[in-house]
């Protein structure tokens, strides 16, 4: 019997690496076709994402992984809004002078749309006083000064023209992230300096203003395993990435244009993700149905996640728990460290995971949420688990490109995950834990926090609250989740940005008011930082 035994054993681990080098196969080929330049980057709703959503369809149908009711050809859309533009046929005349749009002047992004005539001394706003007032001024904001301004003059006008007169630069630029609300004036930023001077007297100044909300089409790629298991487990991926670094979110300092591969970022967590869909449709246990999700619009403030749990083909109850792979390329192979996500969110994660793994130098973060889309399913109540290898130099750079991926390393995760999962198969369904709140954009360097998690995809004026830490100021102060906060103490908050730029204002301490719309009502709160 005991030749027979090895012979068998011999047998299994043959296969096994076979298998092994089939994926590490698979895996290389995925990374070198989504991080190739003819991509561009895949930014969210660019060809390059179609290419991409493309491939991952191709590859999860001959893995055999069908397409979900409600996800017609494994493709779910959303919609990104990609912030304000200005039409090309804006125009500004004051008497027989005609100004061209960006060369002259251009719209201020809250202004009124229409077409403004004005027959009267026109309405100038000279930004250089305004400047020169608040030149001592520590806490002067030129840009929510003048805004402040621009809407006291607003009901008293019907067009405003707004120079600089004074020595000071003021670089203006039609901010498309801007959520100020709109003026009932036309308002219009002219870095001609001619302007002020000419005699004006009683000639029409005629201008047309025309500013739309652009919109893209992001898509997310939906595959599933339906084994008429009672629960399922969803497994996830982002593969999107920075396109050129349009949207902003690159660490690219160079002057050049370039295209972001994102090889580690996340073509690893998406071609983890593909083979994952290979192994568990071959895999012998039936315990679950799997749903495998690439996302897209990650990059851009978790959108395309947002968008699956809010309009999910599943229904969560039956949900066992989310699985995310974001980064896992880079393992290094000499500390083998990897960062385990979501560790607090359910209890059975510390009775299954190994602290002293074997192989894997494992640091864990309990947090159920962070800069990744397991963040939208903790949401949810659901548990999670993150895997990631860590940050680099490359990171958000255009040096992240296949050649750097570690996939030996790679392909370790992945049969980690694998083996994870397998022990969850012999467990009933896992119970969920809430855990603190992460923060979303790395370490802050803020002195306070009010302890809630914005919702980046939230498009109107002010900061949605998406989550809400316990026991800590806006949690005490009474705020909850689907508040929009829109002024913070003197400070209005038109998005997240300005909300940050106000946290900073105060210390630890502090007692300030905190307008909150909570749906059609304006509420205020006393938050003690």
């Amino acid at each position: 019997m005991k030749p027979i035994f090895l012979i068998l054993l011999f047998a299994t681990q043959f296969s096994f690496a076979q298998s092994d080098k089939k994926i590490l196969k698979d895996i290389k080929k995925t990374v070198s076709f989504l991080a190739d330049d003819k991509l561009e980057g895949r930014r969210t709703g660019m060809p390059g994402e179609k290419l991409a959503y493309k491939f991952i369809v191709e590859n999860f149908k001959k893995n055999g992984i069908e397409s979900l009711a409600g996800t017609p050809n494994y493709i779910q859309d959303f919609e990104v809004n990609d912030g304000l533009v200005y039409a090309e046929n804006c125009s500004l005349k004051v008497g027989n002078t005609s100004y061209k749009l960006n060369e002259d002047f251009i719209p201020m992004p809250y202004s009124g749309n229409g077409d403004f005539t004005f027959h009267k001394s026109p309405v100038m706003f000279d930004l250089g006083l305004l400047i020169s007032e608040n030149k001592d001024n520590p806490h002067f904001d030129v840009e929510e000064t003048l805004y402040q301004k621009l809407n006291e003059m607003s009901s008293q006008t019907e067009l405003i023209i707004v120079y600089n007169s004074s020595d000071t630069t003021f670089n203006f630029t039609f901010d498309t992230k801007n959520k100020k609300q709109k003026l009932a004036s036309g308002v219009v930023y002219c870095n001609n300096k001619k302007i002020a001077e000419i005699e004006i007297g009683n000639q029409p100044q005629i201008a047309h203003i025309e500013i739309t909300t652009s919109k893209r089409t992001g898509h997310n790629v939906v595959g599933y395993i339906n084994n008429n298991a009672p629960l399922t487990v969803i497994l996830g991926a982002h593969y999107d990435h920075l396109g050129y670094g349009e949207d902003h979110n690159s660490l690219y300092v160079g002057k050049e244009k370039m295209i972001h591969n994102g090889a580690d970022d996340n073509a690893s967590g998406t071609s983890a993700l593909i083979a994952l869909s290979s192994i568990l449709k071959n895999s012998g246990s039936k315990k679950y149905n799997y749903v495998f999700v690439a996302f897209s619009g990650e990059e851009l403030g978790l959108y395309g996640s947002k968008y699956f749990v809010e309009h999910s083909p599943i229904e969560f109850k039956n949900v066992n728990y989310m699985v995310n792979m974001d980064m896992v390329g880079r393992l290094n192979d000499s500390t083998h460290g990897l960062t385990i996500g979501g560790y607090g969110t359910s209890p059975t994660w510390g009775q299954i995971i190994n602290t002293n793994d074997d192989y894997f130098k494992i640091k864990f973060d309990s947090a159920g949420s962070g800069p990744s889309d397991h963040t939208s399913f903790y949401r949810k109540d659901l548990p999670v688990l993150f895997f990631f290898t860590g940050t680099h130099s490359d990171y958000h750079k255009p040096s992240d490109d296949a050649d750097k991926i570690n996939y030996e390393g790679e392909l370790k995760i992945i049969r980690y995950i694998q083996s994870l999962i397998e022990k969850t198969a012999s467990l009933d369904k896992i119970s969920f834990t809430k855990t603190r709140e992460a923060a979303a954009m790395g370490k802050s360097s803020f002195k306070v926090t009010m302890g809630i998690m914005p919702d980046y995809t939230f498009s109107d004026n002010g900061v949605k609250v998406d989550g809400v830490s316990e026991n800590r100021p806006a949690q005490k102060a009474g705020v909850k989740t689907g508040d929009v906060i829109y002024q913070l103490g003197d400070f209005m908050v038109s998005d997240v940005e300005t909300y940050m730029q106000a946290l900073n204002k105060f210390k630890k301490g502090d007692t300030t008011t905190v307008k909150i719309k909570r749906g059609t009502e304006d509420i205020k709160v006393e938050v003690t930082f």
